[in-house]
């Protein structure tokens, strides 16, 4: 069961840009090795990395009416990116956690999830500059999670993300790209996209 001061933060965000904003001012980035805190842990720890910003992000998507979804995306030298997205008037947005400052949220203009992961390639980068996004995966509702109460548990929440690396990814590049051809970062962008990092 949902505590009263986890009701009473998650009254307050109100939209998909509230609860981002919740997640870029109040949330730190969880730099700590093997956690995957749910959306509870979360709250008491002020803390989060990706995996652990998108529970939390489809948790209150949830709460003011969105489905409870979350998309992973993939990566070559490089860690996975998960997103809770959601849909207004058809177009898909996302809300997500990130130490890199194009790695967050998106407004709902994208109209397929393809458009919306593209979106991200040119800001998904390693620590050598590399654009290192490969592949997305369709959206999973956490619904069929509810037997663990993702939403309320103080158990870490690991069957979400191998269930993630078990699903099939589509492709963002053409097959002899994705495997032969490195992609780099310019120098302001790079920059630009470590504004704000945390090291």
């Amino acid at each position: 069961m949902m505590t009263p001061g986890d009701r009473a933060i998650y009254r307050k965000l109100k939209s998909p840009a509230k609860i981002q904003d919740y997640l870029d001012e109040q949330i730190v980035y969880n730099k700590a090795p093997f956690t995957c805190f749910g959306p509870h842990l979360v709250i008491e720890q002020k803390a989060a990395h990706c995996m652990e910003g998108a529970l939390f992000g489809a948790a209150a998507l949830r709460l003011i009416g969105f489905e409870p979804l979350v998309v992973d995306l993939t990566a070559v030298r490089d860690d996975d990116h998960v997103l809770a997205v959601f849909r207004v008037n058809g177009c898909w947005g996302a809300v997500a956690k990130s130490n890199y400052a194009g790695l967050r949220f998106r407004n709902p203009v994208y109209r397929t999830i393809r458009e919306l992961a593209m979106s991200y390639f040119e800001h998904y980068f390693n620590p050598k500059g590399e654009k290192t996004m490969r592949g997305y995966s369709k959206p999973v509702n956490l619904s069929r999670f509810d037997g663990l109460k993702w939403m309320s548990t103080s158990e870490e929440l690991w069957p979400v993300p191998m269930y993630l690396c078990g699903l099939a990814h589509s492709p963002v590049l053409p097959p002899a790209n994705g495997t032969t051809h490195r992609y780099w970062m310019d120098k302001r962008l790079f920059d630009a996209g470590r504004s704000g990092m945390k090291e």
